[in-house]
């Protein structure tokens, strides 16, 4: 079984998740930040993994450092999780429609980091979630993972409906990326020799 367990300490935030990889899509997220508990929850329905995160940060201080720890967290669980990374597609990409609104996720499990996201929101929340933290989140993804992670939204009206699809999309790139191809168990997906 593709799991990881994540305890991450800090004198600003406090995480313990477990993450199965080839799950069921359950979840039970705690962040404090109902809005982001909520993307948590499809990002894990839509990847089919199985997600148990309890956070706590100074959310009398910011968000900040709640998501972009959770981020740096999961990231990390990514990366314990697919081990030597042998057989993986390595790499994934999705288009997700949402409504009006059309979000597109790529992600590379390259042991390189780079993050590139546009939201297009402009409103400063989404719910309760200070909008201006979703890029923070998904560069603490790549920070911890090691991975490259570009989220864009195309086009939209809803700031809802824009997060929601680069959520929704970036799970199902991280779905295809993480996937076993059979045929090539064995082999690393680099000409390098290492990830």
């Amino acid at each position: 079984m593709r799991s990881a367990q994540i305890k991450r300490e800090t004198s600003e935030t406090s995480i313990v998740l477990k993450l199965v990889l080839d799950g069921r899509g359950r979840y039970r997220v705690s962040t404090g930040i109902r809005f982001f508990d909520h993307m948590l929850e499809l990002f894990t329905r839509h990847g089919g993994f199985d997600l148990d995160l309890q956070a706590k940060g100074d959310l009398d201080v910011d968000q900040h450092h709640t998501v972009e720890d959770v981020g740096i967290a999961l990231g990390e669980a990514f990366d314990r999780a697919l081990g030597n990374k042998r057989g993986i597609l390595r790499a994934g990409y999705f288009l997700m429609p949402m409504d009006e609104t059309l979000g597109l996720a790529a992600v590379d499990f390259g042991g390189r980091t780079a993050a590139v996201v546009e939201t297009k929101v402009r409103a400063l929340h989404v719910g309760d979630l200070q909008s201006e933290l979703v890029p923070d989140f998904f560069e603490g993804f790549a920070r911890g993972s090691r991975s490259n992670v570009h989220v864009r939204v195309l086009y939209g009206r809803s700031s809802h409906h824009k997060v929601e699809s680069l959520f929704k999309a970036f799970a199902r790139a991280l779905r295809a990326a993480c996937w076993q191809d059979r045929r090539l168990r064995r082999m690393l997906p680099s000409t390098k020799g290492r990830l």
